[in-house]
């Protein structure tokens, strides 16, 4: 790796921390704005005002908001993420169980989306122009042009609905054998895939276009080396940069998308937990779950980007 790689690998790395921290101070100040008091959201309408003067005492709330959020940052590096307002429990216990069913759900969407989306976006690529590509090409463009809880709706009113094959909700708890597993993850991973899938299909096959109009590969082609090939042995193993960037920018999706999902199916995953969280004004919980979803959407991208670097010829 040259130093000037190395110089602009740094600098995304920096960006992405600058960035994080930005993200986390403007959800603190948002949540700290929204209308209604967290102390008599958590006591209820009947509580005296002694004893929501007493829990905002307790809770620390009575801080100004900046010293609250530096406490906050504090704990961060010490390892601590605080203590919920609702709950009174450790914010790490609440999250771990719900981390992982989000981490189960973003993992099977993408060993779905992945191999569905590279097949077609190269295949409609090597078929540029016929009646194949252009049908991918107006369906991906077709799921794009639809938002992630008009997808769910539409999933749940096919499938529940109407079909009655799958349930609305996804309750894990309730899985006891392979088959309720398949339901239960059934819908929110069509939501997703088709989501993720169309803008990964988009990107591949620019990718892939894009590496089939260079000099050696249209040498390769003079030479009679057949159009599978050509692909195979020239194009894609120059276009594997473009397409690893274009998965992980397509990846990034899943942060948005499964806040969304998470909701609409009522999944128990981290999403679904901060949307609860907000309406109790949950701040450590709202925070830590904030920065989890930054923390992953900052690594697919910055993946992108070094991905781009690294492969780029004029860098090596």
């Amino acid at each position: 790796m040259t130093s000037g790689v190395l110089n602009l690998v740094l600098k995304r790395l920096g960006i992405a921390a600058v960035t994080l921290l930005i993200v986390l101070f403007a959800v603190f100040f948002a949540t700290s704005m929204l209308p209604g008091d967290t102390a008599s959201i958590l006591l209820g309408q009947a509580a005296t005002p002694e004893a929501v003067a007493g829990l905002r005492e307790a809770m620390h709330l009575n801080d100004p908001a900046i010293l609250r959020f530096l406490l906050w940052l504090v704990g961060l590096l010490h390892g601590d993420l605080g203590t919920s307002y609702a709950n009174e429990m450790p914010v790490a216990a609440l999250i771990g169980g719900r981390l992982v069913n989000t981490m189960k759900l973003a993992g099977i969407t993408t060993l779905l989306s992945v191999p569905l989306a590279l097949t077609l976006g190269i295949t409609a690529a090597m078929l540029r122009g016929s009646v194949y590509d252009r049908t991918v090409t107006i369906l991906s463009i077709g799921v794009i042009s639809v938002p992630e809880f008009m997808v769910a709706t539409l999933a749940v009113l096919l499938f529940a609905v109407y079909l009655k094959w799958l349930p609305a909700l996804s309750s894990v708890n309730e899985a006891h054998s392979l088959t309720d597993l398949v339901r239960i993850y059934a819908m929110p991973v069509i939501t997703l895939t088709f989501v993720i899938s169309a803008q990964m299909i988009r990107m591949t096959r620019a990718a892939v276009i894009e590496t089939l109009s260079t000099p050696y590969v249209e040498m390769a082609l003079l030479k009679g080396a057949s159009r599978g090939r050509m692909v195979l042995r020239h194009a894609l193993p120059n276009a594997l940069g473009p397409i690893v960037n274009a998965v992980a920018l397509s990846l990034s999706y899943l942060v948005g998308g499964v806040i969304i999902v998470e909701t609409i199916f009522n999944y128990p995953g981290i999403a679904k937990l901060m949307v609860d969280a907000v309406a109790t004004r949950d701040l450590p919980l709202i925070q830590s779950c904030a920065m989890i979803f930054c923390l992953g959407y900052l690594f697919l991208i910055t993946a992108a980007d070094i991905v781009a670097i690294m492969s780029n010829p004029r860098l090596r």
